[in-house]
């Protein structure tokens, strides 16, 4: 048994180290991230005047950024200020990790049909017929099967164990299933706490962008005595606008992949405690 979870162990790690690796590729991601917003959003093309402001971006043009008027949504965009490429790194987070995500569940999930596989699996145990059932974790292919496997593989050692009694061998039947289950829980929860914590975090730095823009909106307000810079204050309001959009489209997606992903998960814990139940069902009853 010692080395059946040992073989399982093994499984996980490995992969565990096929996923994404967050310290390699956030950085990458923001590197992508500063680079749309200088050279995408921040294209001549984007503003009025374009013909002056030579080309590559116009954070590198000879014309102040402040006396450039954004043509186009991108243009509208880059002027939300230097809060805006944290945001577009969030997002392209999301959306990178969401797929991972996406992919490392559905192989987690094996092939076929999940719910026809734990119906045939209880079907054949409720016959005992423990080797066929084996024979079908090994076609599914996934994080149900590999749990399941342990449990079988368990179920057949124990039965034929003439050391322990009944009520041993099922806490040692209960043990390999939850161990087996508590391995396979980390690959499935992998990056997961990065969409949780980009659902909260996104929010507070659009919100931070926001104050930023109003401080220059107010203190346009303000530095023009009697007769307000109605530019300067509309400049910063829409900068102000353009980080809160940012941050709660952001915020409002990474929550809902959260959600989305973690029923997903939910899903497959749920049809592995539903067959963990069969097989201790199926050995009190045959042994």
């Amino acid at each position: 048994m010692e080395m059946n979870v040992s073989k399982n162990d093994e499984q996980v790690v490995a992969k565990k180290a096929g996923g994404l690796n967050p310290a390699v590729i956030i950085p990458i991601l923001l590197v992508i991230g500063i680079c749309i917003y200088l050279f995408v959003l921040g294209s001549p093309g984007n503003f009025k005047d374009a013909d002056k402001l030579g080309s590559g971006s116009v954070a590198f043009s000879s014309v102040e950024g402040k006396d450039i008027h954004p043509e186009s949504f991108l243009g509208i965009i880059y002027k939300g200020g230097i809060i805006v490429p944290i945001l577009i790194t969030f997002m392209i987070t999301v959306i990178v990790f969401s797929f991972e995500r996406y992919f490392i569940l559905s192989k987690a999930a094996g092939k076929g049909n999940l719910d026809n596989f734990v119906v045939k699996v209880r079907s054949l145990l409720n016959q005992n017929r423990v080797d066929e059932a084996l024979e079908e974790c090994d076609r599914q292919e996934g994080s149900v099967g590999n749990v399941v496997k342990e449990g079988l593989t368990t179920y057949k050692a124990l039965s034929n164990d003439t050391t322990l009694n009944k009520e041993q061998k099922m806490v040692a039947l209960n043990k390999a299933i939850e161990e087996a289950t508590t391995l396979e829980m980390p690959m499935l929860e992998k990056n997961m706490m990065i969409l949780s914590t980009l659902g909260t975090v996104a929010t507070l730095i659009a919100l931070l962008g926001t104050v930023i823009g109003m401080i220059k909106a107010f203190f346009a307000l303000g530095s023009g005595g009697g007769t307000p810079d109605a530019a300067a204050l509309s400049t910063g309001i829409s900068e102000a606008l353009i980080n809160t959009a940012l941050g709660i489209g952001t915020s409002a997606i990474a929550i809902m992949l959260y959600n989305f992903f973690t029923s997903k998960i939910d899903g497959l814990t749920y049809k592995i405690d539903e067959i963990a139940m069969s097989i201790q069902q199926s050995f009190a009853e045959f042994n």
